[in-house]
């Protein structure tokens, strides 16, 4: 197998955010809107200063996977 070949095996194809879901997620701690960090995969929360990661195009809205940011 070619160096090439080993890396394109074991990399993912990076799936996309649908950022038609702002319509309908809020954050689950403020029921705020979010705002979506295309930088950093993220949905932010400014109300409770936390950042949802997006994973493989997914949010995961929960709160103990949220990273806490200064608001």
């Amino acid at each position: 197998m070619t160096e090439n070949h080993e890396q394109n095996a074991v990399s993912k194809p990076q799936r996309f955010f649908d950022r038609s879901l702002l319509q309908i997620l809020v954050c689950p701690l403020t029921k705020e809107p979010l705002f979506y960090d295309e930088a950093q995969q993220e949905l932010i929360s400014k109300k409770a200063a936390l950042a949802y990661p997006i994973r493989d195009g997914i949010p995961v809205m929960l709160i103990d996977e949220a990273r806490k940011i200064e608001k």
